[in-house]
């Protein structure tokens, strides 16, 4: 019987060592706050963020990136200027290095305004704040989804690397919106 509460003892403590190797190291859930991603993800949907995609790499543009803001808080957000590029918004259009880059995940929402009107105001990257002329070296520039109502790089700058917790991969929460993250 000793030897029978030995082995599960052992089972679990070896469960809670991977878990928590897990969670530090490779995966970590987020829960989304606020409506800066909207419509493409929800305030109280629940994500897996794979930390080890940017311990070993380095982001890509359109990932759906989570940094730390603040000591308190984490964003969420999509990457939009890598590190050496010149960003530029002008007539709702996305021009990087000058070419204009599509952005397909905020087609609907740019259908749906009324005639005239502008999804995103324009702005070029030498008018954020640092003022740079290209995305600094081991920085990226990021916007949320909800062009009109997001805290991103507008107001507060490029991201460092060092910042960036992970990319979002996969929603498992609510049931209705489980899926990839795109």
């Amino acid at each position: 019987m000793k030897k029978q509460w030995l082995e599960w003892i052992k089972a679990f403590a070896i469960a809670a060592l991977l878990a928590i190797i897990i969670r530090v190291f490779l995966f970590a859930p987020v829960i989304v706050e606020g409506p800066s991603m909207s419509p493409n993800l929800h305030n109280g949907d629940h994500l897996i963020v794979s930390k080890i995609n940017y311990s070993l790499g380095e982001p890509d543009r359109f990932d759906i990136a989570v940094f730390h803001a603040t000591d308190e808080q984490d964003y969420i957000k999509r990457v939009i200027g890598l590190p050496g590029e010149e960003v530029a918004m002008q007539g709702d259009e996305l021009y990087i290095n000058g070419e204009v880059v599509e952005e397909p995940y905020l087609d609907e929402q740019k259908q749906s305004l009324p005639q005239g009107e502008q999804l995103t105001e324009n702005f070029t990257i030498e008018e954020l704040p640092g003022g740079h002329e290209t995305v600094p070296e081991g920085t990226v520039l990021v916007l949320g989804d909800n062009r009109d109502n997001s805290t991103d790089s507008r107001s507060i700058g490029m991201v460092p690397y060092e910042q960036l917790v992970g990319e979002s991969l996969f929603s498992y929460w609510p049931f209705n919106r489980i899926g990839l993250v795109d």
